[in-house]
C-alpha cells in the first residue's frame, strides 16, 4: 500500500500524514531554513484546522413564517357623511366609507382558548402580534358606546363577570401594549357556547339585510367574534 501510495505522490511534494503534501522548497523557517517533517506536519494541522474553522462557520437561520395568520373584516358604505350630510360614491369627491377590522389571527392546535389562550380576568390582546384595529369613516356604535370616526385598538377583556370589548384611543402598539388611560369605553358582548369548536380567531362584521336579493342592507349589523368554543356578539350601527 505504501509503494502505491509513494508511485502516486506528486513529484517534488513530501507527504505529511493526515495533511496530503507539501511542497518544502515553498516553505522556509525564520532564518530561510527549510522546516523539518515535524515543522511541516504541523504547519499542515495548523491549515486543516484553519479550513475546518471556515467549514462550521454559522449559518444564516432559513426564512421562517409566523405561525398566526393575519386577517381583516370591512363593510363599505357607498357614500361619506361630511358635515351632516351624506354624500354619494364619487371618486372626486367621496368615495365609499369604510368599518374595518385587522387583526393577527391566532390558532389554537390543540391548545385550550377560554382560560387559557385567553386568560381568565385578564385583559387580552384580542390576537396576535400586532394590536388588533379598528377604522371607521363614520360615526358608529358599538353596542351602546359611541365611537367617533377615526382610528382604535380593540381589548377583549373574560372575566368571570362576562365579556367585553375594550375600545382603547392608542394605535400603532405592540397587541401587549395598552395604556388603559386611553380606553374611551367597554361593551358588553353576548356569548354562546358552539357546537364545534373554531380553530382560528374569526371576526365578522355582518350588515343587516332585510331585502338580501337587492344586495343592500341597512347601516347596521352584528359583530361576531369566534374562537375555540366561544362565540361573542354585539349589534353595531352607523347613527
Amino acid at each position: 500500500m505504501r509503494a502505491r501510495a509513494a508511485a502516486h505522490r506528486p513529484a517534488g511534494l513530501v507527504a505529511v500524514d493526515g495533511a496530503g503534501y507539501i511542497n518544502p522548497e515553498a516553505i522556509t523557517g525564520r532564518d530561510g531554513m527549510r522546516l523539518d517533517r515535524m515543522q511541516l506536519a504541523l504547519v499542515a494541522a495548523l491549515l486543516g484546522g484553519a479550513e475546518l474553522a471556515v467549514a462550521q462557520a454559522p449559518q444564516a437561520p432559513p426564512p421562517r413564517m409566523a405561525a398566526s395568520s393575519f386577517a381583516s373584516v370591512e363593510v363599505h358604505i357607498n357614500a361619506r357623511n361630511i358635515g351632516g350630510t351624506w354624500y354619494q360614491e364619487e371618486a372626486g369627491l367621496s368615495g365609499p366609507s369604510r368599518i374595518a377590522i385587522s387583526y393577527g389571527q391566532p390558532h389554537a392546535r390543540g391548545r385550550r382558548v377560554e382560560g387559557g389562550l385567553v386568560p381568565m380576568d385578564t385583559v387580552w390582546r384580542f390576537g396576535a402580534n400586532v394590536a388588533t384595529t379598528l377604522h371607521t369613516d363614520v360615526d358608529l356604535m358599538l353596542g351602546d358606546l359611541r365611537v367617533p370616526r377615526g382610528d382604535y385598538t380593540l381589548f377583549v377583556l373574560f372575566s368571570r363577570a362576562g365579556w367585553y370589548l375594550i375600545v382603547n384611543r392608542g394605535t400603532g402598539q405592540w397587541g401587549l401594549e395598552r395604556d388603559s388611560t386611553n380606553d374611551m369605553g367597554r361593551v358588553m358582548l353576548t356569548s354562546r357556547t358552539l357546537r364545534e369548536p373554531e380553530e382560528a380567531l374569526s371576526v365578522y362584521l355582518v350588515p343587516e339585510s332585510a331585502q338580501p336579493t337587492t344586495g343592500l342592507a341597512n347601516l347596521r349589523g352584528t359583530l361576531r367574534i369566534k374562537w375555540g368554543t366561544t362565540e361573542l356578539s354585539t349589534l353595531w350601527r352607523v347613527p
